[in-house]
Formats: structure tokens, C-alpha cells, sequence
């Protein structure tokens, strides 16, 4: 019985690091690397590597390996790569890029390497990439690709598929073709499997699908990928403001777009700056520079939780058993809103609510908060009762109550109170909603002790 061959990615034989075999300098290994691996494993290496080795590591693919792995890699790791190459292969490998792919690279480059870039550019090139960077950011005429087969509406399937067939190759995809009238405006779509399958002689006009979903250049990049994840669309034929198509957000794009969204909102979420580029490649300064403005700025916010212990000390020196359950009560209240706010962030990056949903938001999140709070009350109160007295448990319970159904009315509301201020709402969800709970939840805690035990 003939063995089954191990798949590219185990080859027995070689190192799993790249980098170690170019450390020491066996190019034969490294070659012999490039050739059994897939480009996107290939890129993920290159983007750990440091600048030398990358370079030396491109360098050895073969000029149509090179153009795939290339774009494969992160913009700020291709400027990287393109830093340590000749003129002559340089101009090579931005020349074979997608004009959208070139300009996502540009976006982020520096001024000195985008203008090079453009410049070694053919007139063509130069254009297509000219008009994507004319768009606003973060728009998803950034993004969408202008190599488009558009088909005229008059056309049988025949004279369709000849179309498809003589512009197809300078495309970057031909599984969606939108149709437009002779002004070049959208009329609809045809999917190229409804060519295929038709009889020649049928009208294209038969088979489109009028009234399709689409988006403007100049729509937010995120909402219009997040369009395309709802009707389950591969393309989305992208139009200027008089409905003439300019070009086609494709499946690979959007994946990119909604990624870049979700780690720009993880990382807000976690108190820390978005950033680009590899994690493994990032050296500890750098980590630490994305983090430290955050950090500094809730360490400041903090000082508000010192301010009301220090207003309540009297308080704390009648009952000092009270300090006991500082640590409990305010991790509950905070964690209750970090819940909420993560939990709205998402919901709103997603489209499952609006603006205009603040009230319901706010009475759905504050009956969540008030049940969690009740359930946990109990368990506080058990402990309060165990380790000091019945009268401090209760003042324990009644907080945990209070201060939950609180936490979770600010963190489902501040979300939406962000979007509706243009601010990017997860920059005020999960650390901003905790400090804020922090200094609140202990306000409501001594307010409760001096309620109840009367201090």
C-alpha cells in the first residue's frame, strides 16, 4: 500500500524556521524552504524576520513567487522588503501589483517611497493607482479594485462570455461582472456561473440581477464590507455619486478591511493604541510605546477612585472592616460594565444596533446589570455575614445590586453616546468604562454603609 505523502508545510527534512536556516547561512535549505511552502506561510515568515534576512529571504523567490508573497505581507513589512531591494526589482514588483493592493501599501508608506514608487510607475499603472489614493480614508474606493469587466446590457451570453474571455486576463476577478448602460452606469449583475449555464443565444438583460447591493467610493471601507458579509455577496460593485461604476470591493479586500476594524477595536478595548505590522517582529520598545499613552491616561483617571476614598476616610475609620471589600466591589462593577461595553462595541460594529436604540440599550443593559447584581448580593452577602458581621453584608449586598445595574447602564451607553459624537466608540468601552465604575461604585458604597449603619 503506496505511504501517503506529508503535505508541504511538514516537510521532514527541513527546519520549520526560515530565519535559522538563513542564520547559517545554507541557501540550499533555504531555497529548498521557499519551494515546499505556501506564499502565506512564506510572508508570515518574512514579516518575523528582521530587515537582512527578509531581504535575502525575497530576494531567492522567482519573480511571480516574489508578486504573490508580496502581497501577501502587511504594508508596513512590504515597505520593509522594498527598502532592501535594487531599483530594477523593486519597479518589478510594484509594476505586477493590484492597483488596490499598491495604493493599500502607499497609504501607510512614507512620503519618500510613495513618490519613488509612483514614479517608476507605466502611465497606466500610475492612474488607476492616483485615482484610489484621490478617495477619502478609509473609504472603499481605497480599497476596491478599478480592473473590472463591465458588460453592456444589450449583449446575448455569447457575446458576453467573448467579452469575459478578451479583457478577463487584466482583470483581478471575473466571478462577478457587473452590466452598466452605455453612460457606464450600474445597471446590475450577472455572476459568470449564470454565463456558463446559459444557452449562447440568451440575453444578458435575462440573466442580471437588477437592483444589486453596491456601495459608494466614497462609503466607509468597513460598512461596505460588513454589506457584503450580509447578502453573502463575492463582489461589490463600487459607483461614484452618479452611479457609474468605478470599480469592485472584492472577497480578499473585505476580509482585510474587517480584520483591520476588529484589531483596531481589540486593541482600543484593551487600553492600548492600534498599531501595524508582525507582533513577533515588534521589538519591546515598540510594544511598549503603543501601550504606555493609555496606560498613562487611566493611571491619571484613577486618581479619582484616591480622591473619594480620601472623602470618605472618616467612614473607613469607624467601620474599618468596610475596606475589606473595596477590592470585590469595584472589581464587580467593573468587570459588570467591561461586559457591557464589549458587548455593544460589538454589537454595534455589526450592525445589530443603532443610534436610535440608546433607550432600549440603556433599560436592557440596567435589568442585566440589576439581575447579576442580585445573583452575586447573595454570594457577597454569605461572605460579608462569614468574615465580619450581618449589618456589613447587607451594606455589601445592597452595592453589589446597585453598583451592577450602574455598570452596565454606562457601558451599553457610552458606546452609543461615542458614535453618535463621531468618536470611535470602542476608544470609551472596557478600561474607560472601569475607572469611571472604579470612582462611582465606591461613592455608591460608602453612601450605602452611611445609609445603613447609619455612620
Amino acid at each position: 500500500m503506496p505511504s501517503t505523502p506529508l503535505p508541504e508545510d511538514l516537510h521532514p527534512e527541513l527546519p520549520d524556521s526560515l530565519q535559522d536556516i538563513l542564520e547559517q547561512q545554507q541557501l540550499h535549505l533555504a531555497l529548498e524552504w521557499l519551494e515546499t511552502h505556501q506564499p502565506h506561510v512564506i510572508a508570515d515568515e518574512l514579516a518575523r524576520m528582521d530587515n537582512v534576512n527578509a531581504g535575502m529571504a525575497f530576494r531567492l523567490l522567482d519573480k511571480d513567487r516574489a508578486l504573490t508573497v508580496f502581497e501577501e505581507l502587511e504594508p508596513v513589512d512590504q515597505q520593509q522588503i522594498l527598502e532592501g531591494l535594487r531599483d530594477h526589482t523593486f519597479l518589478e514588483v510594484v509594476e505586477g501589483m493590484d492597483p488596490d493592493d499598491r495604493a493599500r501599501m502607499l497609504r501607510e508608506a512614507p512620503a519618500k517611497v510613495a513618490k519613488r514608487v509612483l514614479a517608476g510607475l507605466s502611465a497606466h499603472e500610475r492612474r488607476m493607482t492616483s485615482a484610489l489614493l484621490g478617495y477619502p480614508e478609509g473609504s472603499v474606493g481605497r480599497y476596491m479594485t478599478p480592473e473590472v469587466v463591465a458588460l453592456p446590457q444589450e449583449l446575448t451570453v455569447e457575446q458576453a462570455l467573448r467579452t469575459v474571455r478578451a479583457k478577463g486576463a487584466h482583470a483581478e476577478t471575473v466571478y462577478t461582472l457587473p452590466v452598466v448602460d452605455h453612460g457606464r452606469r450600474l445597471t446590475g449583475i450577472v455572476e459568470l456561473r449564470e454565463l456558463v449555464l446559459s444557452p449562447p443565444e440568451s440575453m444578458v438583460s435575462e440573466l442580471v440581477v437588477s437592483e444589486p447591493a453596491f456601495a459608494r467610493a466614497t462609503d466607509s471601507a468597513e460598512d461596505a464590507a460588513r454589506l457584503m458579509r450580509d447578502t453573502n455577496d463575492l463582489n461589490l460593485p463600487v459607483v461614484d455619486s452618479e452611479n457609474r461604476l468605478v470599480g469592485l470591493l472584492t472577497f480578499d479586500d473585505a476580509v482585510e478591511v474587517i480584520e483591520a476594524a476588529d484589531t483596531e477595536d481589540v486593541a482600543r478595548q484593551s487600553g492600548a493604541a492600534p498599531w501595524a505590522g508582525h507582533y513577533m517582529a515588534a521589538t519591546v520598545w515598540q510594544l511598549a510605546r503603543y501601550r504606555a499613552l493609555w496606560l498613562s491616561l487611566l493611571l491619571v483617571a484613577a486618581t479619582l477612585t484616591v480622591s473619594v476614598t480620601q472623602a470618605f476616610e472618616g467612614t473607613l475609620e469607624q467601620v474599618a472592616a468596610l475596606a475589606m471589600f473595596i477590592p470585590m466591589l469595584i472589581g464587580a462593577g467593573g468587570n459588570a460594565g467591561a461586559q457591557a461595553a464589549t458587548s455593544c462595541v460589538r454589537a454595534l460594529a455589526v450592525g445589530e444596533v443603532r443610534g436610535s436604540d440608546l433607550l432600549k440599550v440603556i433599560w436592557r443593559e440596567c435589568r442585566v446589570g440589576l439581575l447579576l447584581g442580585a445573583l452575586l448580593a447573595v454570594l457577597g452577602m454569605i461572605v460579608g455575614t462569614v468574615f465580619v458581621s450581618a449589618k456589613v453584608a447587607l451594606v455589601v449586598g445592597i452595592t453589589l445590586v446597585v453598583i451592577c445595574g450602574w455598570a452596565a447602564t454606562i457601558g451599553g451607553t457610552m458606546p452609543l453616546l461615542a458614535k453618535r459624537l463621531r468618536i470611535d466608540p470602542a476608544v470609551v468601552s472596557a478600561p474607560m468604562v472601569t475607572t469611571l465604575v472604579d470612582a462611582t461604585g465606591l461613592i455608591i458604597y460608602f453612601m450605602t454603609a452611611k445609609l445603613v449603619l447609619g455612620v
